[in-house]
């Protein structure tokens, strides 16, 4: 899946960009991104959101216990992949049917973080339980919300493309020729909003997330970590 955000939607992080400076390397444009995926995924499916928003996604190669989809609810575009372990009772708590799935369960979940305020964003996703990652816009915001669940049991990476579009894919090879060095694994248990205005970690909120330059050799540019020891946020 691929997500590609202008800068008129999310700055691109700080950390990013200096890595990407201090090891200049070869990138491409979010358009030409967006048709790198296109053409390397069989039957991939890409949609335009306005003039900053760009989705992207494929059921090739997609792992059977971690499916991909996509849905879209009231202007809330969203991209999942992965498998939620307590998708009925969160189906209950939220009035969904049974026939709901995940994606349509995270755009729920988002609504009530947004319609809520101050509803605080770390419960909304520390009450899932599972292998997930998502990317939600909300055009009528123009808000962006992505979460990596707390073992990185779904890979997730971002990087800055060379018109300074913020880039989230689940294959880092793709992002890697397109974002050189500014590039990044999402850290786990953690979620970026925009509404928030930075990366924090949902699983101890009150611990800073901070940026490790990394070294030379590793294709990644740097690497996010919480700060602190572990105090598990209430789920409840």
């Amino acid at each position: 899946m691929l997500g590609v955000f202008s800068s008129a939607i999310v700055c691109p992080p700080d950390e990013l960009v200096a890595a990407g400076c201090r090891t200049p390397s070869p990138k491409i444009t979010a358009d030409a991104l967006v048709k790198r995926f296109l053409e390397t995924n069989s039957s991939a499916v890409s949609m335009q959101i306005g003039d900053n928003v760009q989705f992207a996604y494929s059921h090739h190669n997609e792992s059977a216990l971690q499916p991909r989809s996509f849905g879209v609810k009231d202007e809330i575009f969203c991209l999942f992949e992965g498998a939620l372990d307590n998708l009925g009772s969160l189906k209950q708590q939220y009035g969904l049917g049974k026939s709901a799935n995940e994606v349509i369960l995270v755009i729920e979940a988002y609504k009530a973080l947004r319609d809520r305020a101050p509803y605080p964003p770390n419960h909304m996703v520390g009450h899932l339980s599972g292998s997930f990652a998502f990317i939600v816009f909300d055009k009528y915001t123009s808000t962006l919300f992505v979460a990596s669940d707390q073992f990185g049991k779904v890979p997730l990476y971002w990087g800055i493309t060379a018109d300074g579009y913020v880039a989230f894919a689940d294959n880092a090879d793709l992002l890697k020729g397109a974002c050189g060095k500014s590039l990044a694994s999402f850290p786990q248990g953690c979620f970026f909003s925009t509404a928030v205005g930075e990366l924090r970690s949902y699983e101890n909120p009150k611990n800073k997330v901070t940026a490790v330059p990394a070294e030379e050799e590793e294709i990644w540019g740097a690497t996010f970590k919480v700060e602190g020891p572990a105090v598990l946020a209430a789920r409840e």
